[in-house]
C-alpha cells in the first residue's frame, strides 16, 4: 500500500485541496492532473476486471466524478464496453469535471437507471473524500445497488474513497460502499486509515500524478501512517560505551498477589525493548510470586506510599509504568500521584488500564496532577476506559472520530495520548498524530495492551520522546504480531521483539 521508508504523510481532504491549487499554481493545469487520475483508476479496474466485457462507471458532479469521465474513456479506447452514468445533468458540471466528460465519447446514463448487475467491475466515482454530510434520496439508493453488487461477489473500485465515507474521519455517512479497492492520490487520508473506512477501502493503490512534494511544506500536515519514517531518527542508539543504566531504567508496579501476570508482561517488554534495567515494584504479599516468576526483572518490595516514593528517588529509572494489574481504587490513585508529582529529573510516566480508570469521570484531577510534576506523561487507554476516563470532561465529545478525540483529549491533558484499537491513534499536545494501519486481528488477546504499556516505558526510558517512543511501541507491537500470526498469545510477543529489531537496525534503524 505504501513504501515504508517514504514519509508518510496524511492529508485531510482539506488539505489534499491545497496541494491540487499549489500543483496548479506551480503549472500544471488541472485537467492534467485529473487525466493522471483517470489512468490510475482505469488502470486497477483494468487489473480487477474479471474479463474484457462490461465495465459500469458511475459519476458524481464533483471531481470524483471528472476522474470517471477519463477513466471511462480510457477503458472504452481498450476495448472493454463502458457503461457510463451520471448523477444530476452533465451541462451543470462546471470546470476541470465539464472539461473532462466533454472528452466522453460514449453515451452518458442516468447513474439511477443502471443496473451494476453482471458487470465485470464498478468504478465508483460518485464522491469523494470531502463528504461532510450524510447521503440520502437518490445517490443513497445508487450507493445501496452497488453494495448489493459488491456483497454478490462483485468488484469496485473507488475513486480516493468509497462513496459515504468522510475521508476526514474514516465516519460513515448515512450509507457506504464496500470496494474491493480503492485508488487515492499524492498521500492517504486520515479516512483511508481510521475504522471503518479502512475496512471499506479494501486494498489502496497510492497513485502519483504530478502533485510537487513542495505541496508538503506549505501544507505542514500534522497526521502520519504509523511508519518508522515518523520515528525513526529518534530511535535509541547503543554505542560501546553503552551501560546498563545509560540504556535505561524502567519501574513497573506490581498488583496483589492475584493480580501480577500484567504488571510482568509489561515488564518484560520494558525489558526486551532495550531498557537496560527494569524493576518490578511489588507489594509484600506478590513478592514470592513475582520472584518465582522472574529472572532478569528485579523485584522491589513496597507497602507504603513512602515506600514507593523511595523507589521513585532513584532518578535512573527514566520512565515508570502504572496501571496493568494494580487494581482499580484511591490506593492506586495515591500512587500515581506519587509518581507524577515526585520530585525529580523529567521523566516519562506510562499511564494504562487500571491508572486510567481510577480516575474516571475525574480528567481534570489527572490533568492537573500531569501539569504539577512536570513530568512527560503518556496515556494508553482502549476505547472503554477513553471512555470512562473523560465522561464529562470539557471539550472532549466521546462521539467524535478517532483521531478527533485522541488530538483533543492530548491538548486536554499535557500528555501523549494512545487510543488502542486496530486503527491505534497516537496524539501529541501539539497536534501531532500518526494512525496504526497494519496492526493485526490477532493482538487482541488478554495481556497485549499490558505488553504495549511495556514497550512504550522501554523505549521512553532509552531517551525516545514520548510521541516517537508511543508510536514506536505501536508499531513494533503490530510488527511483532505479524512475525506470530495466529495462535498467538501476549507471552509471545516480546519474545518476537529482537528479530523485530534486527529488521529495524538492518534497515537502518537503531
Amino acid at each position: 500500500m505504501l513504501d515504508p521508508k517514504a514519509r508518510p504523510e496524511l492529508l485531510t481532504p482539506a488539505e489534499m485541496s491545497e496541494a491540487d491549487r499549489f500543483a496548479v499554481a506551480a503549472g500544471t493545469p488541472g485537467i492534467a492532473l485529473m487525466e493522471r487520475a483517470g489512468l490510475a483508476v482505469a488502470d486497477e479496474a483494468a487489473r480487477l476486471a474479471k474479463s474484457g466485457g462490461r465495465i459500469v462507471v458511475l459519476c458524481g458532479p464533483g471531481g470524483n466524478g471528472g476522474d470517471g469521465f477519463i477513466a471511462g474513456r480510457l477503458l472504452a479506447k481498450r476495448g472493454y464496453a463502458v457503461e457510463l452514468g451520471l448523477i444530476g445533468r452533465q451541462e451543470a458540471l462546471r470546470g476541470d469535471p465539464a472539461l473532462a466528460a466533454s472528452r466522453y465519447e460514449g453515451q452518458v446514463l442516468d447513474a439511477a437507471a443502471i443496473d451494476p448487475g453482471g458487470a465485470d467491475c464498478v468504478i465508483d466515482a460518485l464522491f469523494g473524500a470531502g463528504l461532510a454530510r450524510d447521503i440520502e434520496g437518490v445517490a443513497k439508493a445508487i450507493i445501496e445497488r452497488v453494495k448489493a453488487f459488491a456483497r454478490a461477489g462483485g468488484r469496485v473500485v473507488a475513486v480516493d474513497v468509497p462513496s459515504g465515507v468522510d475521508g476526514a474521519s474514516g465516519k460513515v455517512r448515512g450509507v457506504a460502499v464496500e470496494a474491493s479497492a480503492s485508488v487515492t492520490f499524492f498521500r492517504l487520508k486520515p479516512g483511508h486509515l481510521l475504522l471503518p473506512g479502512r475496512v471499506l477501502c479494501g486494498p489502496i493503490r497510492l497513485a502519483d500524478i504530478g502533485i510537487p512534494e513542495a505541496a508538503l511544506a506549505r501544507i505542514a500536515p500534522q497526521a502520519f501512517v504509523n511508519a518508522p519514517a515518523v520515528w525513526r531518527e529518534a530511535l535509541p542508539h547503543v554505542g560501546a560505551e553503552s551501560h546498563k543504566y545509560a540504556r535505561g531504567a524502567v519501574l513497573v508496579l506490581s498488583g496483589a498477589a492475584h493480580r501480577t501476570g500484567a504488571a510482568r508482561l509489561a515488564a518484560r517488554a520494558a525489558l526486551r525493548s532495550g531498557a537496560g534495567i527494569v524493576t518490578l515494584a511489588s507489594p509484600p504479599d506478590a513478592v514470592a510470586e513475582n520472584a518465582a516468576h522472574l529472572t532478569a526483572v528485579m523485584v522491589a518490595p513496597f507497602a507504603t506510599i513512602s515506600e514507593f516514593e523511595a523507589l521513585l528517588a532513584d532518578e535512573r529509572r527514566r520512565a515508570i509504568a502504572l496501571g496493568p494489574g494494580a487494581g482499580v481504587g484511591p490506593a492506586l490513585r495515591k500512587l500515581v500521584t506519587a509518581a507524577l508529582t515526585r520530585p525529580a529529573e523529567r521523566r516519562t510516566i506510562v499511564l494504562d488500564a487500571d491508572a486510567l480508570v481510577s480516575f474516571a469521570g475525574d480528567a481534570a484531577r489527572l490533568k492537573a496532577l500531569i501539569a504539577r510534576g512536570g513530568h512527560s506523561a503518556v496515556m494508553t487507554p482502549h476505547e472503554g476506559e477513553f471512555a470512562r476516563l473523560f465522561d464529562g470532561a470539557p471539550d472532549i465529545r466521546l462521539d467524535d472520530d478517532k483521531l478527533a478525540r485522541a488530538r483533543a483529549a492530548a491538548r486536554f491533558m499535557g500528555a501523549v495520548v494512545l487510543i488502542k484499537g486496530a486503527d491505534t491513534v497516537v496524539a501529541a499536545p501539539d497536534g501531532r498524530a500518526t494512525i496504526g494501519w497494519d496492526l493485526p486481528p490477532w493482538l487482541a488477546t488478554a495481556g497485549s495492551g499490558d505488553v504495549l504499556a511495556g514497550l512504550v516505558s522501554g523505549l521512553a526510558a532509552q531517551g525516545m520522546p514520548p510521541f516517537e517512543a508511543a508510536s514506536a511501541a505501536v508499531w513494533l507491537h503490530g510488527a511483532c504480531g505479524r512475525a506470530l500470526g495466529p495462535g498467538l498469545i501476549a507471552e509471545d510477543l516480546p519474545e518476537a521483539l529482537p528479530g523485530v529489531l534486527r529488521g529495524l537496525i538492518a534497515d537502518g534503524g537503531m
